[in-house]
């Protein structure tokens, strides 16, 4: 058994440490829905257009999750809080 345990030892210390780099997580750049020319306009009365930014449950989705801008966040919390007074949209799913 002490034989063993040299050997098993001897095998260990002979094979060279393996070393991993691990490569950092690479995200892509998102690109704004609202960049480009053709790109509607955030309006409150726009439904359909604001629903994209709400979730399921009636929450305004953040912006690392939908790529806007911070600028265009601002304009899209605005207008789906707008429109959320005039009943357009709901507060909060059913």
């Amino acid at each position: 058994m002490h034989d063993e345990i040299e050997a098993g030892e001897r095998r260990r210390s002979a094979e060279p440490p393996t070393i991993t780099i691990r490569r950092p997580f690479f995200r892509r750049k998102k690109a704004s829905p609202f960049a480009h020319p053709e790109a509607p306009k955030i309006d409150y009365k726009d439904v359909k257009l604001l629903q994209r930014f709400v979730s399921e449950r009636g929450k305004i989705v953040p912006r690392r999750i939908t790529a806007v801008t911070a600028k265009e966040q601002r304009a899209l919390a605005l207008a789906i809080k707008r429109a959320r007074e005039l009943a357009l949209l709901p507060y909060v799913a059913r």
